[in-house]
């Protein structure tokens, strides 16, 4: 059986794939994001990139702006990220610069995730140390990404 703690990380995923399905539905790469605090989803987040033609328009990046907001505050230091696709750089950076204490993602992004694909970022020697889990509901995520480009491609 599943631990409370284990049962709590597929909660909160489970919010996250359906923010990735939500843009899915609106033709974006199906990428979704919550923040946690205080074991409440804060924000919530898919990716806009197409819509907002922002190239910082990842889900995670507008879940962690949202959950700045909504604390007052860019220090999300007692604050989780749950994403269904291990974050690039940019995200990446971004949680560390506001010291996101733990990051779950789902699946591997092995042409731009920095998780581990790629490289380790979250091992190198910056000056915030952050706790970082995988594969939470990764072929689920895995699953709905491959099916969005094989639907893309057909185009």
């Amino acid at each position: 059986m599943k631990s409370q703690e284990n049962l709590k990380k597929y909660k909160y995923m489970r919010a996250a794939l359906k923010e990735a399905q939500k843009a899915e539905k609106e033709n974006e790469v199906p990428v979704g994001a919550v923040v946690v605090f205080e074991d409440k989803i804060i924000a919530r987040a898919y990716n806009k990139r197409e819509q907002k033609q922002e190239f910082h328009s990842h889900a995670e990046f507008l879940a962690m702006m949202k959950a700045s907001k909504k604390i007052g505050s860019w220090r999300l230091e007692n604050c989780d990220v749950y994403v269904t696709l291990e974050p690039c750089p940019m995200c990446a950076g971004a949680m560390i610069q506001s010291r996101i204490k733990n990051l779950y993602y789902a699946a591997d992004d092995p042409k731009s995730g920095v998780a581990k694909s790629i490289i380790e970022m979250f091992n190198l020697p910056f000056n915030h140390k952050i706790n970082v889990e995988s594969g939470i509901l990764a072929n689920e995520s895995q699953e709905l990404l491959e099916n969005f480009f094989k639907r893309l491609r057909k185009k």
